[in-house]
């Protein structure tokens, strides 16, 4: 009977969707659903500071880090992605490593800050990746996480999960990703919603958080790690 291994059922998928990913990620970041996330990281997290961009993919998100002024380390699980980023940043100084985001050999504290988007969603156990994320974060760093929202297509991708089929995406909802991250040590200090264009004839400013999140294609969380305040673990006690 075989064994079902989510890491190397991911490290195929990705290597196999290397390509296609590699030739609209410049667009994304550019002038897609990605371009105002570097500009958002940049309220919040000091140039010069070590960043790890988790789940970096073919390395353009890593790219536009290096050049904004931060020391980048890109992990991911694809050695075909791996091989791109290197590729493109061969000037920046960023590097990278292949491993699983959800393992990660980084020392304790060895963080300022990480940048993750979109990639807790094809992880086995995302709470398992949050966890290192704020195992290797400094106490008081920075967590700027994206999660799939509502209208975004690529949540299809978890659809045959329920005729119990092995699928490697675990989608979760934006309120679902916040509430484990302030179970988990975390504290929401900023988030920048990203909608599709048929969303912009809609007027968002009266509508509570909820209802914008269920509008989204990605909601991105500035977090803060606090690590070292006398935060214990599982609390259930919410602001």
């Amino acid at each position: 009977m075989s064994t079902f291994n989510w890491s190397a059922e991911a490290e195929r998928l990705w290597d196999e969707n290397s390509e296609s990913w590699n030739a609209k990620s410049a667009a994304m970041w550019e002038e897609g659903s990605r371009k105002d996330i570097i500009s958002f990281f940049e309220k919040h997290v000091k140039k010069g500071s070590a960043v790890c961009d988790l789940g970096c993919g073919d390395g353009y998100g890593s790219y536009k880090l290096a050049l904004a002024g931060y020391k980048v380390i890109g992990i991911d699980v694809s050695e075909e992605m791996i091989h791109k980023a290197e590729k493109l940043n061969e000037k920046t100084g960023a590097v990278f490593k292949k491993e699983d985001i959800s393992d990660l050999t980084l020392e304790e504290n060895a963080l300022d800050a990480v940048l993750a988007i979109n990639s807790l969603e094809w992880t086995e156990s995302p709470l398992d990746v949050l966890k290192e994320i704020r195992r290797t974060v400094k106490p008081g760093g920075r967590a700027c996480i994206g999660i799939l929202g509502p209208t975004a297509a690529p949540r299809a991708n978890s659809y045959r999960r329920l005729y119990k089929e092995k699928v490697i995406c675990n989608t979760m909802m934006p309120w679902e990703f916040e509430r484990l991250a302030k179970e988990n040590g975390w504290s929401k200090i900023d988030e920048l919603g990203v909608y599709k264009k048929a969303s912009d004839q809609l007027s968002k400013g009266s509508l509570t958080d909820e209802l914008k999140q269920s509008l989204s294609f990605m909601w991105i969380f500035m977090l803060e790690n606090r690590k070292n305040e006398g935060w214990e673990e599982n609390e259930q006690i919410f602001n």
